[in-house]
């Protein structure tokens, strides 16, 4: 299992590789050879997974270390430890979802499988990299496939939503750039080892320059969640990428930027970031809120899941917030560690919900009945009766009904915070109340009352995007029902994670 992560890492630029030798008009060989691809490499992070030491999850494993630029210190460090693993799994999972969601796409079909896969390596990058500058290369590795996928294959006004995302990210990689190079000259020895760093802390004894160097990682962080103000980019990309493209910006690549919060800046600059915890758990709070009352004002049915989005990462920087105050804070060492739990238990929990919610979107809108409109339907529940489960599960789970994976995330989240902010957790509460209106309304909508007319011919849900939806449904129950083995692997990490903070 030495190089089980580099496998897991270039399997999919592998298959890039394999898929230029294609010719076009060979589409189905092009399919077989993605979908060949993105399962391989699935199996062989769920063979991680399995071999991953839970006992010892608070430890990276899997390590791999090689000289990359020796005359500035730079390594090709990879590692995973109870953080970075599940949110492996949860990318190469979603990825073969969506190749197997997208078998019908027929435009530039080599060029969008291939963009699938490049992206792929770039998410599983981030979550494995341990040197800053391999950090910073898959962090923008990730941002280009995503820009041609919405730019290419999304709605009439992708080249608008394209530049946006684009130039948002690609400003806040700039800040953090500038970031790690404050980071990596106030170092001594100078090292861009993420773990060598933290365990140095070159500006523990300076807080105006770590604050600096805290702002150029928020930004770049902020922006990728998305927090408030930052997330307007967030509606127009999610409704002009192609429905593939929405599952995986929505369920990875918002999860880039609360990664990065916990798995940088947390252990990095701890001092800055307990400094300005009020600050983000304020701006938290706000996301949180707005998302759910901007999501309820929404008739379209895929703006209204991507406002949903802003509402839950809000909780997410809510618990990464509360924990930054709490830690070293004599009495709250557990509830810095609850709220941490949560935040990353929400990380995952977020990406099958919401990524099973843009599936669905995708199943109504691109093949049945081409509107997204949440008041163009109603009573679909007695005609699509599989398409109405599955979807009602989702939104169930995503406004935190017990025994559904986001209610053990939800409550982590505010059993932590409530301990450190109780009245921002309390004003967070109005954000969980909207969602629950807003969710409930829109099945209502949807799915009772009388058969409009128009969908009286509506085909249920094909196998096709059943094997796309149902591994979701099930992780939703499987883990709402029995969190514990998650939970424990992701409390080691935790725990060493706020234990590196001094």
């Amino acid at each position: 299992m030495s190089a089980v992560l580099s496998l897991i890492l270039w399997l999919p630029v592998l298959g890039v590789m394999v898929l230029m030798f294609v010719p076009r008009d060979r589409i189905e060989t092009i399919r077989l050879v993605t979908l060949a691809t993105s399962l391989l490499t699935f199996g062989v992070s769920v063979g991680a997974a399995l071999a991953f030491d839970r006992a010892h999850a608070g430890t990276m494993q899997f390590v791999e270390l090689r000289p990359w630029i020796p005359a500035i210190g730079v390594t090709y460090h990879l590692g995973a430890d109870g953080l970075s693993l599940p949110l492996v799994v949860l990318t190469t999972l979603l990825t073969l979802l969506c190749i197997v969601y997208s078998w019908r796409v027929e435009v530039r079909p080599r060029e969008y499988m291939a963009l699938f896969l490049l992206l792929e390596t770039g998410m599983v990058g981030v979550f494995l990299a341990l040197d800053f500058v391999l950090f910073y290369v898959f962090w923008e590795v990730s941002l280009v496939p995503m820009y041609f996928i919405i730019g290419i294959w999304g709605g009439t006004r992708r080249i608008y939503a394209a530049i946006k995302f684009f130039l948002y990210t690609l400003i806040g990689s700039l800040a953090m750039l500038l970031a790690i190079l404050i980071v990596y000259f106030n170092a001594a020895p100078r090292t861009f080892d993420l773990l060598a760093l933290i365990q140095q802390q070159p500006l523990a004894r300076n807080l105006p320059l770590a604050i600096i160097a805290f702002w150029g990682f928020f930004l770049s962080f902020a922006i990728k969640v998305p927090m408030f103000p930052f997330h307007t980019w967030l509606p127009d990309a999610h409704v002009e990428a192609p429905t593939a493209g929405s599952v995986l910006l929505a369920a990875v690549l918002l999860k880039l930027g609360t990664y990065g919060f916990v798995r940088i800046l947390l252990p990095l600059l701890p001092q800055a970031f307990a400094h300005l915890a009020y600050a983000v758990a304020v701006l938290a709070v706000i996301g949180a809120v707005y998302g759910a009352v901007v999501a309820m004002a929404q008739t379209d049915l895929k703006k209204l899941v991507a406002y949903s989005s802003v509402n839950h990462m809000g909780y997410v920087m809510l618990g990464v917030a509360a924990a930054a105050a709490a830690a070293g804070r004599p009495g709250l060492a557990g509830a810095a560690v609850t709220a941490l739990n949560g935040a990353t238990v929400q990380m995952l929990a977020h990406g099958v919900i919401t990524g099973a919610l843009f599936f669905l979107v995708g199943v109504i809108y691109d093949y049945r009945a081409h509107t997204r409109g949440v008041n163009d339907f109603g009573g679909l529940g007695a005609r699509l009766p599989v398409y109405t489960g599955i979807t009602m599960l989702a939104m169930l789970a995503s406004l935190g009904l017990p025994a559904l994976m986001g209610f053990v995330a939800e409550f982590l989240i505010f059993l932590g915070a409530f301990q450190v902010y109780p009245a921002l957790t309390v004003l967070a509460l109005v954000g969980v109340v909207v969602t629950v209106a807003f969710f409930l309304w829109t099945i209502y909508r949807i799915f009772m009352g009388p058969l409009n007319s128009r969908w009286a011919a509506l085909p249920d849900m094909d196998v096709r995007e059943r094997w796309a939806l149902v591994p979701l449904a099930a992780l939703m129950i499987v883990f709402g029902l029995y969190p514990r083995p998650l939970v424990d692997a992701i409390n080691l990490a935790m725990v060493a994670i706020l234990g590196s903070i001094r």
